[in-house]
């Protein structure tokens, strides 16, 4: 299971048990879109090549306001 931290300035992740910190400027790199649109499923598919998806997908925006 994957686990995600969001703030202001990036995601602390928790991946197959290794901790790691993607910063907004990789974020908005690697989707081409502002940190804040980016949603919480966008950043599951850097992580991880096929991520099981629940839920809905939630703008960082909206998570960390």
């Amino acid at each position: 299971m994957t686990t995600l931290a969001f703030d202001e300035d990036g995601v602390d992740v928790v991946y197959q048990g290794t901790e790691f910190r993607l910063s907004k400027d990789l974020i908005e790199g690697a989707t081409g879109k502002s940190y804040f649109d980016v949603t919480d499923h966008e950043v599951l598919r850097i992580v991880e090549e096929s991520p099981e998806l629940s839920g809905q997908a939630r703008r960082i925006g909206d998570i960390i306001r």
